[in-house]
């Protein structure tokens, strides 16, 4: 006689579902970064040259250091995995290097700077009558030590500010986001940029299957059995993208008045004057009267020709980006930590440029310090970028079976 097993209890026979895909961490204050909320690329390059324009305006370590630190937070918060995302520690050794060229400089050649404290006497090179005040050698005083450390770190601030623009704005997108009267500008940095990439990409492939055939790929006879196949790659891929970029409707341009001609070149070429007289008296020390009336002068100016040289072009754009609130709020931060700075350094200068002679440490004033603190509100507010490991976002799918 059969003998019937027991039924399995109702736990048992009730299908396991699987464990839902784990969450990433909340964002209380911007979503998760998508190709429709992504912040124009615009936005990023103003905001690191607000900050850049702050560092050019003091020579205080204190606040240079705060520079520094806010664009890493920002960079370390907000860039994504993609390859140019990875220049910032590119722009960081480059700042390094330059402030230990410019203290080397300071030991070899001297300082302008006279001090008392002196750290080592290196023999001097005797130099000709017409080399008066330069000099090889000498004493190497504490004081132009300083003096060339707090001037070659404002150089390295302002470096590793492009470094952050560079790392979060999409070089493809910023190019797409040019106005029509910059097209041809747009379409050969296009073309340089893809052809950068993928001549890397031919080199390391070729070098890879020679090494695999048991042929030398290193040396100048590995180079030139190499070079030969990449150029003629390099070549063949220039002609295809030349190709498809014409029968795109690249280049093709609409009948313009002659006085519209005129008048455009006038206000363009006159606009990037002002931008650059304006820029410099900026940037200067003396300059900051005449040099933000002149600047918005020459800005208005420049837009106007660009507006109208944009009349000749006919190519249209396909999902052009916004500049949305996000946006002005990233773009804003930057232009108040540089307005701030350039404000109070009319006001109380020795603050932010403080004295080597005699040697004294720097302090570090409030005000500036809480303005360049605004500079991290795109780390609050800008759309965050999806980790690896973390669910895309978008609505959460059934995964049961």
């Amino acid at each position: 006689m059969p003998v019937t097993p027991p039924p399995k209890p109702a736990a048992e026979r009730t299908p396991a579902r699987r464990a839902a895909p784990a969450r990433g961490p909340r964002r209380p204050y911007a979503p998760a970064a998508t190709r429709a909320n992504a912040l124009h690329p615009g936005a990023w390059w103003v905001w690191a040259l607000g900050l850049g324009v702050a560092a050019s305006r003091t020579t205080n370590p204190l606040l240079l250091g705060l520079l520094v630190a806010v664009a890493g937070y920002v960079v370390a918060a907000r860039r994504t995995e993609a390859p140019w995302a990875r220049s910032y520690g590119a722009f960081v050794k480059i700042a390094l290097v330059v402030l230990g060229v410019r203290l080397v400089f300071a030991v070899l050649l001297g300082s302008p700077i006279p001090g008392s404290h002196v750290l080592v006497t290196l023999p001097e090179v005797p130099l000709p009558d017409w080399a008066q005040g330069v000099r090889i050698g000498g004493r190497v005083t504490a004081e132009g030590l300083v003096f060339a450390l707090y001037d070659g770190l404002k150089l390295a601030t302002l470096l590793i500010c492009v470094g952050a623009a560079n790392a979060l704005a999409n070089p493809s997108r910023l190019l797409k986001s040019l106005p029509g009267a910059l097209y041809e500008a747009g379409v050969a940095v296009v073309v340089a940029l893809t052809f950068a990439p993928n001549l890397i990409a031919d080199v390391r492939r070729l070098r890879s299957a020679r090494r695999l055939r048991g042929r030398p790929d290193r040396g100048l006879r590995g180079l030139l059995q190499v070079g030969l196949p990449v150029l003629e790659g390099a070549l063949e891929r220039s002609v295809a993208l030349a190709a498809a970029m014409d029968a795109r409707g690249y280049g093709r341009t609409a009948d313009v008045p002659a006085p519209v001609r005129r008048l455009t070149a006038a206000l363009t070429l006159g606009g990037l004057l002002g931008v650059c007289a304006g820029t410099y008296g900026v940037l200067g020390a003396a300059g900051a009267g005449y040099a933000l009336p002149l600047l918005a002068l020459g800005t208005a100016a420049a837009l106007g020709g660009l507006w109208l040289g944009g009349r000749r072009s006919v190519r249209t754009r396909y999902r052009p980006d916004a500049w949305g609130a996000r946006a002005w709020l990233v773009a804003g931060s930057g232009a108040v930590v540089a307005v701030a700075l350039i404000r109070f350094g009319s006001l109380d200068p020795d603050a932010l440029r403080p004295g080597v002679v005699p040697l004294t440490a720097p302090e570090l004033p409030l005000w500036p310090a809480l303005a360049i603190l605004a500079g991290l509100l795109p780390a609050l507010i800008a759309p965050a970028p999806v980790r690896p490991g973390e669910p895309a976002p978008g609505p959460r799918k059934d995964t049961r079976p």
